[in-house]
């Protein structure tokens, strides 16, 4: 299952110029492959012409909104805020024209509060990880 545009629009509350995922390109219940190709408009770009620390961990939670998206039967995007960010390291910021894949966990679930786990790579090279804590609307 693959879904882009439109369809990932569906899925999160946020719009341009604020979206950070192109595209969903896996999923179950609780884990999602994710991409993002970063664009020079990129909201999170650098004077550098690299996206910023804080433009990865949105990427993340975007990709975890993709996620709760997926498992909701309503037509109107969950709206999540991010709690608290955990265990964040960047190796390393992506350029402009790279493209970034993704992978979602969600681990423990209460209520309206998730804890889920990313990681983001260029290729096989690890960029960044982190731990969010969301709470959902």
């Amino acid at each position: 299952m693959k879904l882009k545009d439109e369809d990932i629009k569906r899925l999160i509350p946020q719009r341009e110029p604020f979206i950070m995922v192109d595209e969903i390109e896996a999923s179950d219940d609780t884990h999602a492959a994710t991409s993002l190709t970063v664009r020079a408009d990129n909201y999170f770009i650098l004077p550098d012409g690299t996206m910023s620390e804080t433009g990865l961990i949105e990427h993340i939670a975007q990709s975890c909104s993709a996620l709760m998206g997926l498992g909701q039967k309503t037509e109107t995007p969950t709206v999540g805020l991010i709690g608290e960010v955990k265990h964040f390291e960047c190796q390393r910021r992506p350029r402009t024209d790279e493209k970034v894949d993704t992978v979602i966990e969600f681990g423990f679930v209460f209520g309206n509060v998730t804890i889920a786990t990313g990681e983001s790579r260029i290729g096989q090279e690890l960029i960044a990880k982190a731990q969010l804590k969301i709470f959902a609307q």
